[in-house]
């Protein structure tokens, strides 16, 4: 799991920390899918109107929620960084979960054998091509207004 607090995010540079940590592929937004490519990261969209299909990031948004942000008043930045990192810490060595045959997350993660073989990854992966590219601008073409 990971959980940054800061007054400015690169969700790039966090994502490729959990890559090379964790091999964690949960993505978002046209630089990301070019992370993911770029990083060979097979990417899978939740269907409209259907979040049962991303319930465990809703149960655990749910419980960071209660536990944790609905629960503390924070005092600065350093404040939310650390109680975040003991939550996160609590989470993942001392609480197991019945989806992992009631071992903690570090306990079943210690199970596991990383799986780095590429054959196992896929260069085209289940995202669709973008509807349209984004539009380069430069001081020599300007991008042109439409009246409404």
């Amino acid at each position: 799991m990971g959980l940054v607090a800061d007054s400015s995010l690169s969700v790039a540079r966090e994502l490729d920390r959990l890559m090379a940590e964790r091999n964690g592929s949960e993505l978002t937004a046209n630089a990301i899918l070019r992370w993911a490519n770029d990083s060979r990261v097979a990417w899978h969209y939740i269907a409209p109107g259907k979040p049962v299909q991303n319930a465990f990031i809703e149960s655990f948004n749910g419980r960071l929620r209660d536990e944790l942000l609905n629960e503390t008043l924070f005092s600065s930045l350093a404040h939310v960084r650390a109680v975040l990192a003991a939550w996160q810490h609590d989470c993942n060595t001392r609480r197991p979960h019945s989806r992992l045959g009631w071992n903690t997350p570090a306990e079943y993660a210690a199970t596991l054998k990383p799986q780095r073989v590429q054959a196992l990854r896929s260069m085209a992966g289940s995202a669709p091509a973008p509807v349209a590219q984004p539009a380069r601008r430069n001081k020599s073409n300007p991008p042109e207004r439409t009246q409404s």
